[in-house]
């Protein structure tokens, strides 16, 4: 019998991340925005809500956008918990957080669920493509039922630990990186812009040096656009990066590492929330770099 899988959280990634693993498994799907739900309708059954979604399900994944949203899925007027029998399995593929998601497996432990935590990276076209990095902090019990549907949604599979959390601290690392990069690259290509030279021409040498980057390449291209055309497609909202790296930070403090560069980014986009962009493409923060700029 085909595994039933419960996706709630229809966004950039859970859609299609759903879309994706409907190839394998029966899907119920399920999100706050009913057009979310109209748009999974051709390969999932929409449900009208999240418990809905759940009930009888093999694995819950969800694709919430903070701890807020992954406390009410959870636990809120809608939430999942009361339907799930003992043993069952929640799948989060959301970064939340290391302190929140060892909080909230622990209150799961005590009601006999199992979280497997499982924050992706790679974006909405290789969610959909089943492409994606996945780190993994699970126990044995909940990786083992989970693998199936990681081995579907991953490319890059990484189990880094036994507790949940620990996918958390790997994905806080990766968007340290990630986080910096975009904001390294928006400043040179705001700059390259100021000193006259053609932008795209700029782009294309620097990606071909070693100053290249997985970030310079995807985001450079909808930097430009962001220029020229007032704006590129929000692929990746550029409040997703307020709270990322504030979770960088706010974990750098934890465990007393200094992370300048970290805390200098986090500033970029934070200017960029306070120009009004918070739902514009991260790669929108060019602007606030050198706004003026002709």
């Amino acid at each position: 019998m085909t595994p039933t899988i419960a996706v709630l959280g229809l966004g950039a990634m859970g859609l299609p991340m759903a879309r994706h693993l409907a190839q394998s498994f029966t899907i119920r799907s399920y999100d706050i925005d009913a057009s979310r739900c109209s748009a999974a309708a051709d390969f999932s059954t929409a449900c009208g809500s999240a418990k809905e979604a759940a009930t009888g399900a093999d694995i819950v994944l969800l694709a919430v956008r903070n701890r807020d949203q992954l406390a009410e899925v959870l636990w809120g007027s809608d939430g999942v918990v009361p339907v799930l029998v003992p043993g069952s399995v929640i799948l989060l593929t959301s970064t939340v957080g290391i302190d929140v998601v060892r909080d909230v497996a622990h209150q799961l432990i005590n009601q006999e669920m199992l979280l497997v935590d499982a924050p992706v990276s790679g974006g909405p076209v290789r969610a959909g493509c089943g492409d994606l990095l996945v780190t993994v902090g699970a126990d044995d019990t909940a990786y083992g039922k989970a693998l199936p549907v990681l081995e579907a949604m991953a490319s890059t599979l990484k189990r880094v630990g036994p507790r949940p959390g620990d996918g958390q601290c790997m994905k806080t690392v990766n968007q340290l990186l990630c986080g910096v990069h975009i904001a390294a690259a928006a400043e040179a290509l705001a700059l390259a812009r100021a000193l006259g030279l053609d932008p795209a021409a700029a782009l294309e040498i620097l990606g071909a040096g070693a100053a290249a980057s997985f970030m310079l390449g995807d985001r450079g291209p909808r930097m430009l656009k962001a220029y020229d055309e007032g704006g590129a497609e929000v692929l990746s909202r550029l409040d997703i990066f307020v709270k990322d790296m504030g979770i960088v930070t706010t974990a750098a403090r934890g465990v007393g590492v200094s992370t300048p560069l970290a805390a200098a980014a986090e500033q970029v986009y934070l200017m960029g929330q306070a120009h009004g962009m918070s739902a514009r493409d991260d790669s929108s923060v060019i602007t606030v770099l050198a706004p003026t700029v002709s």
